[in-house]
């Protein structure tokens, strides 16, 4: 056997032993009945109650967005043809990036075919544009943070603690004075749902000359009065160089972006080979995106039940015992704290149950630390809510007696 087929065979197996081997459940979204999925697992095919979706405001199944993307596939086909650059940028893509731009405050936008690499290749772009950059990254930044700030070739990173702004001063005080400085960092955390002081960051930036760069994926069409993200609703959207969002979560379709001053991101646009050698996103999706914007712009009926909805299953958790996660947003963690083990909670809630929440384990939260992750939205009833806690306890209360014993 080759080295390389033996070490993917030993890691594998270390991966499973720990627990952490990720076994995907074919969820097939059932867009009339959302929340509703149909599964196929062990010979059974039945619907089931999904709790871990990151549509988190049911838009992906809106008639409006789904009206748009069928009329744009019958006008313009099914793919964009090529890249920006070689017929693949449309009205659509203008329009778009048009009204992100105006969604945030800012000069311009620039499309991605996801989040991630519109984090990756925005910030590599940013950081090999001069040399010696200092950039200070949250503790619990995304990945795709992670890897872009990595592509910058002689930048000096800081890792400061969580939200934690005495390390981050002490982090910016101690760079040098005259060095190019970038802070990059999230505003809501998907994992623990706490949400970063903005205001603060930005004062610090403003006192140690740095630039600032957010990532908004989890809050953008959320928060703020027309779906903003946490940058207008704290009123600092004009405070940060560049915000990064994505349609792909709260908007229910595909793709990410970046909104800032129009002369970094026309260097973005022309520098960046995460935007440059990609093929654009399919017209589809583009007229989606556009028309789950400008509805979320308008109505904010769904941002109100989306709270509502999270904030009732976590005093239906607390009232009941089980180990909800404090939360300052919309997304719900039940701790559990072993990988075998959340795993095992969120199999036993499909097989004997009907519902779904996606067990989190290393390396996307700390060993110790794995959890399930609900994330309520609109459709979410009451009663939904009710047969949800009456599970959580059945599964775990013989493992909270034992502990007790």
């Amino acid at each position: 056997m080759h080295k390389f087929l033996q070490k993917c065979d030993d890691a594998l197996a270390e991966i499973s032993a720990q627990g952490r081997y990720r076994r995907f459940v074919a969820l097939e979204k059932l867009a009339e009945s959302f929340p509703y999925y149909r599964v196929t697992m062990e010979g059974r095919t039945r619907d089931i109650l999904v709790w871990s979706t990151n549509d988190y405001l049911a838009m992906g199944t809106h008639p409006e967005v789904v009206e748009a993307a069928v009329e744009a596939a019958r006008r313009y086909g099914a793919g964009a043809g090529g890249t920006r650059n070689i017929a693949g940028s449309s009205p659509l893509h203008v329009a778009l990036e048009e009204e992100l731009a105006d969604l945030h405050g800012k000069d311009a936008a620039l499309l991605f075919t996801s989040g991630y690499v519109s984090n990756q290749a925005s910030l590599t772009a940013i950081l090999n544009a001069l040399p010696d950059w200092h950039v200070f990254s949250d503790a619990q930044n995304h990945n795709s943070m992670i890897v872009g700030i990595k592509g910058g070739k002689s930048a000096t990173v800081h890792v400061f603690k969580h939200n934690d702004m005495a390390d981050l001063e002490r982090l910016l005080a101690a760079a040098p004075a005259d060095a190019p400085k970038i802070i990059v960092f999230e505003s809501v955390y998907s994992m623990d749902g706490d949400i970063a002081p903005l205001a603060e960051i930005c004062d610090l930036a403003d006192k140690y000359n740095a630039l600032t760069y957010l990532d908004e994926v989890h809050a953008v069409g959320m928060y703020g009065p027309q779906g903003g993200g946490v940058s207008e609703r704290d009123g600092v959207q004009s405070r940060i160089t560049i915000i990064e969002g994505t349609l792909a979560k709260a908007y229910g379709c595909h793709g990410g972006y970046i909104t800032g001053d129009f002369k970094v991101l026309d260097y973005i646009r022309s520098v960046a080979a995460g935007f440059i050698f990609t093929t654009a996103l399919p017209p589809p999706t583009v007229a989606a995106a556009l028309a789950s914007i400008r509805h979320l712009r308008a109505h904010d009926a769904r941002r109100k039940a989306l709270f509502d909805r999270a904030e009732t299953l976590k005093r239906k958790f607390r009232e009941a015992g089980l180990p909800v996660m404090d939360s300052t947003s919309h997304i719900v963690p039940l701790m559990i704290g072993d990988a075998a083990k959340a795993t095992e909670v969120s199999m036993r809630l499909i097989r004997e149950f009907g519902m779904y929440a996606t067990p989190i384990n290393y390396p996307t939260v700390a060993r110790g630390t794995e959890r399930l992750r609900f994330t309520p939205g609109p459709k979410h009833t009451d009663e939904m809510m009710d047969e949800l806690v009456k599970a959580l306890v059945q599964i775990l209360e013989p493992a909270r007696q034992t502990q007790g014993a």
